[in-house]
């Protein structure tokens, strides 16, 4: 689960991690109040940020400095209701409908700071960069040496003596040391006691504190985490944004199927993960483009067949189905009920191809033939392909 970044700096500030001064508006007349009371208290501007579950927003338009509550007020009318589109909400963008007012900070220096675990050490690991603002994934790819990281024994937990090394190593020297490994140390408790997947601080800044000392602060914040995890965590799972989710993705989660959405316009119905991504890389090695990603489950129902047939015809890109399973826990005749349950409920009007194999096969089969409908059988994983994918071919 993703959250804002207005919430992500809510759950900052209660672990000790240093943000600016800052509170979500869901209308300009609110962003207007808000902005005068920071400046008001001393800032010298304010900042208009965008909230969506995409990065990028600067580059599209997305934050805004206001030297006036009345220029914050025309910002915050300008970007609400707005459509954004960044390198990461795809072409058809995000509305933007809550906008986070913030104290502007006299940024010195940008950095990069991120906690994950590192699947091939199994391990949380921090990492850290002199280049904040940028896009890390660039930096790895040009200049990897820039990319700093700090494994984590999750026995002891993030030690002193390794936050202060990191932030020598992005160069920082004085009390700005004391004060990036109080931060550092913030963030990986933050990390471990709300189970993230995610914590993303870009860019970590030293910037000119009140007092016109230099201080280190998270002028950014984003947070992902783990879903089996969320029962622990009733206030996060409350920050849930269903606007920012695709709909389909909401749906497949209320009926307890794992469906991913993508661009193709091949949907494929599967059980098992490992088979589902076997299954998407035979059609494009065929020639054919995937629509999504549903692996249905050891022993999803019929009714949960039923269900995640309904999820595929609803994406309106897609022009072919590809139905495959191997059925283990899940018998094939369920399979084959839950389609033929659908296919009557639905409007069909692309081509179904059905590949079924394992138990309870052959009775499967005969319940696809007896039915009536026109499914396309196949025998084989590379012949469902072949015949999925000349379906589309034929339907344009």
């Amino acid at each position: 689960m993703n959250i804002h970044e207005y919430q992500a700096k809510e759950i900052f500030r209660k672990f000790g991690v240093p943000v600016p001064a800052g509170q979500v508006a869901l209308n300009a007349d609110e962003a207007g109040t808000i902005a005068r009371k920071l400046l008001g208290a001393g800032a010298g501007l304010v900042v208009v940020k965008a909230q969506i579950h995409a990065g990028g927003r600067g580059k599209a338009g997305g934050i805004k400095l206001a030297k006036s509550a009345d220029e914050a007020t025309r910002f915050a009318r300008e970007l609400i209701g707005k459509v954004l589109v960044t390198r990461q909400t795809g072409p058809e963008g995000k509305v933007v409908k809550k906008v986070l007012i913030e104290a502007g900070s006299k940024v010195k220096k940008e950095f990069y700071l991120a906690l994950l675990v590192d699947r091939a050490i199994s391990a949380p690991t921090m990492i850290a960069s002199t280049e904040g603002g940028m896009d890390i994934e660039a930096v790895a790819a040009k200049t990897p040496g820039k990319i700093l990281k700090e494994a984590i024994d999750p026995s002891t937990g993030m030690m002193p003596y390794q936050a202060r090394k990191l932030a020598q190593r992005l160069g920082l020297t004085g009390d700005l040391v004391a004060g990036a490994a109080k931060l550092m140390l913030g963030v990986y408790k933050t990390f471990v006691e709300t189970d993230a997947s995610l914590v993303e601080v870009n860019p970590l800044v030293v910037a000119e504190g009140a007092d016109g000392k230099e201080i280190v602060l998270a002028l950014d914040a984003k947070m992902n985490f783990d879903d089996n995890a969320l029962f622990r965590h009733k206030d996060i799972a409350a920050m849930r944004d269903l606007d920012e989710e695709e709909p389909l993705e909401t749906r497949a989660n209320a009926a307890s199927l794992n469906y991913i959405k993508l661009d193709g316009n091949i949907a494929c119905m599967v059980n098992g993960a490992g088979l589902a991504m076997a299954t998407m890389d035979i059609i494009k090695h065929s020639g054919g483009n995937p629509a999504n990603f549903l692996d249905v489950g050891g022993g999803a129902t019929a009714e949960q067949v039923t269900e995640a047939f309904k999820i595929l015809l609803a994406d309106k890109n897609v022009q072919a189905i590809l139905i495959n399973i191997f059925g283990g826990i899940m018998k094939c005749d369920v399979i084959a009920t839950g389609i033929i349950t659908a296919v009557k409920q639905v409007d069909l009007n692309v081509p179904l191809v059905v590949r079924l194999e394992g138990t309870n096969v052959e009775a499967g089969k005969k319940l696809l033939k007896q039915s009536g409908l026109p499914i396309i059988t196949a025998d084989g994983m590379a012949d469902a392909a072949l015949k999925v994918v000349g379906a589309t071919r034929k339907s344009k």
